[in-house]
């Protein structure tokens, strides 16, 4: 069984769309496909006006009352409305012409959550602003073919068929190059808002984890530290024996205070990464997984320190994952650079069956990755082996440095 959690590059090799740009094929005149044409060069009229009517009161009422308090809004609602109109559109188009293509992804949301995340994301939403141009450009255009259209099934009846599929493969091209999604932008766009919706739930996630393993170890530690130590104050001089014993008890708790206090910065940033690199981390981690672990790494140089953080904490809790889940006797680690990435791969020869979806914090770690523009693939099949790989980007560390100075 093989889960991606999150899907590899697309194939440059691959088609494409889900829509062909090619005419359709030759066929009988006055088919169904005909009938459908003839319809849809008929209805161009009536919605072309509908939608030249809409775009010219969006336009006219909003541009101008844009130095006013309501302009704003009402032209970022009229936009936000021309997304509807595009959606109708290429159902009909989709209906009667046979034109398959995809929807745009969602309006992304810009500055912000609210009001003005909404008002700034509408008024730079290049779907509607196409849209809207769309409208203007089908009222000539529908009032064309709708003459042509009602001349034709009175005075050009055998070379209709042939008028109207030169008209439809017009209106095929119109609705291909103004109302479908613009490329790869719309969906990138749309993947980095979700992108950034995840580093920040999961920055959230970490700085409770923090305030929860603080309040209940090291600061409950040291709060009876200090009452232990009270407690010895008032017995130094009345028994100072009792004291002494009190004050050893006291110097044990401040080693495991200090203990959990390392393991707490450990699990921030632990310094043997920030020190010695990626490789004398992962032999760290690996060598308090319960199954022994080879680690080979083939690093020549060290990546961005935020690429390393998450190779480090992906790498750490896969093995956690081994020691916990997997019933392995051995497994591996293997990291090193192809290109501008950077590849990790973790095998174990356990039972198998690891998924995204079996509670193992695998989703997490794919949506973590996801969030870099990084991959994360299970091949886990009945039985074992199980094989997990992640790619992220590379970027120099150099050039981490530098951006961080540019920052500053």
């Amino acid at each position: 069984m093989t889960a991606r959690a999150m899907p590899l590059p697309d194939d440059p090799k691959s088609p494409g769309p889900s829509y062909d740009d090619r005419p359709p094929p030759a066929r009988f005149a006055y088919d169904r496909h005909t009938w459908k044409e003839i319809a849809h060069l008929l209805v161009n009229l009536p919605l072309g006006i509908a939608g030249f009517v809409y775009a010219v009161v969006v336009l006219a009422v909003g541009v101008p009352l844009t130095v006013t308090v309501v302009g704003l809004p009402l032209l970022a609602a009229g936009l936000s409305g021309a997304r509807l109109l595009g959606r109708a559109e290429r159902a009909r188009a989709r209906k009667l012409l046979g034109v398959h293509v995809e929807e745009p992804s969602p309006m992304p949301v810009f500055g912000g959550i609210g009001v003005f995340g909404w008002l700034w994301s509408s008024l730079k939403d290049p779907v509607g602003w196409r849209t809207m141009l769309y409208a203007f450009i089908r009222l000539p255009w529908g009032v064309l073919t709708f003459a042509v259209t009602i001349a034709g099934l009175f005075v050009l009846w055998p070379v209709l068929p042939f008028v109207v599929r030169g008209l439809t493969n017009v209106d095929r091209a119109m609705v291909r190059g103004l109302l479908c999604p613009s490329d790869e932008l719309e969906r990138r766009i749309a993947e980095l808002e979700s992108d950034r919706g995840v580093v920040v739930d999961t920055a959230a996630a970490d700085l409770r984890r923090i305030e929860r393993d603080l309040h209940d170890g090291a600061q409950a530690r040291l709060v009876a530290l200090a009452m232990g130590l009270g407690l010895a104050k008032e017995k130094l001089l009345e028994d100072p024996e009792v004291a002494a014993s009190m004050v050893d008890e006291a110097h044990g708790e401040v080693k495991l205070a200090l203990q959990e206090l390392r393991d707490l910065a450990r699990g921030i940033h632990p310094a043997v990464l920030t020190d010695r690199g990626l490789n004398a981390a992962l032999s760290s981690v690996a060598s308090r997984c319960t199954v022994p672990v080879k680690v080979t790494a083939d690093l020549p140089e060290r990546p961005a320190a935020a690429i390393e953080g998450i190779a480090y904490f992906t790498v750490s809790e896969l093995l956690q994952n081994v020691s916990k889940h997997s019933g392995a006797k051995s497994a591996s680690v293997e990291v090193w650079r192809a290109d501008d990435r950077l590849l990790i791969q973790v095998w174990d020869d356990g039972r198998g069956g690891a998924g995204p979806d079996g509670g193992t914090g695998l989703a997490g770690l794919a949506e973590r990755l996801g969030s870099v523009d990084g991959l994360f693939v299970i091949v886990s099949p009945q039985g074992g082996p199980t094989t997990i790989t992640a790619e992220l980007p590379w970027r120099d560390r150099a050039q981490d440095h530098a951006s961080g100075s540019r920052g500053r």
